[in-house]
């Protein structure tokens, strides 16, 4: 069984840096081990070999920005079958929403199957993101340093391809995030929630985009009484207008760019 993928770095002169690119490509690889194990066994790898039953082959390459197409490979006959179950598009998203968590993207609406996948994971979910945001995601931004950017593509067939995550010197800088020592309260409603995993998005009152956020402790941990409040608080605002919306008080840990600019808040308490 094997799933095919590309990856595209653009660049003006058709060329890439070798160590660059070849690092780009190494992170590439590693992270998608990393997702489609993770998925399949439910265990986060801590470390991958030539001898795991999942891998990643290289293929030929293309004409244009340089690029390579790889295929994903599962030689164990337990975990093909468990694939087989999930799909191969099913499979490609379970993949783009990591990359997309892992740079704490907006995160796309998932098919039911896909999302059942995900949600299944439970903690071990968030274990994997940070896993990849280590060094396998960091790995694949290597031609950034170069003013380069690289998509990396699931090859449905030869002229069917879909982008699953773009990096580039901006997603980069999300890498270099870092969690405050200070905590902020915040008045916000609740936009989104995994009530699997404890994420979601929440948006500050008064203002227009959404936020990132996550529990400080693992979800299982957390009190009925917070996810009762996070969960009605999102129910009660589904649907309506933006001026009947009802808030909740909560404090949390920002998680900031080097410009200051929060990209994710982690909540470690509550007001009634």
């Amino acid at each position: 069984m094997s799933l095919n993928f590309d990856a595209v770095i653009n660049t003006p002169e058709y060329s890439v840096d070798m160590k660059a690119g070849l690092t780009s490509l190494l992170g590439t690889s590693d992270a998608i081990r990393c997702i489609a194990e993770t998925t399949l066994t439910g265990e986060v790898p801590e470390r991958q070999s030539h001898k795991g039953s999942v891998r990643t082959q290289l293929k030929n390459t293309f004409s244009g920005s340089y690029g390579q197409i790889f295929s994903l490979e599962i030689a164990d006959d337990g975990l093909t079958r468990k694939f087989n179950a999930i799909g191969h598009q099913a499979f490609a998203e379970i993949i783009s929403y990591y990359f997309s968590d892992a740079i704490y993207g907006e995160l796309k609406p998932l098919s039911d199957k896909a999302q059942r996948v995900i949600d299944k994971l439970g903690d071990t979910s968030e274990a994997l993101t940070e896993q990849l945001r280590k060094s396998a995601i960091k790995n694949a931004h290597e031609v950034s340093k170069f003013k380069h950017e690289i998509k990396i593509r699931y090859r449905k067939n030869r002229d069917d391809q879909t982008i699953l995550a773009t990096f580039n010197s901006d997603t980069a800088k999300t890498l270099e995030a870092k969690k405050s020592k200070e905590t902020v309260e915040l008045t916000a409603s609740i936009t989104r929630l995994n009530i699997h995993t404890g994420n979601g998005r929440l948006q500050i009152q008064g203002e227009e985009e959404t936020t990132a956020f996550g529990f400080a402790s693992k979800y299982k941990e957390v009190k009925i009484e917070a996810k009762k409040m996070f969960s009605t608080n999102l129910d009660h605002n589904n649907g309506i207008e933006k001026s009947d919306w009802k808030y909740v008080r909560i404090i949390a840990a920002p998680i900031t760019l080097r410009d200051g600019k929060v990209i994710k808040y982690i909540v470690s308490g509550f007001y009634k």
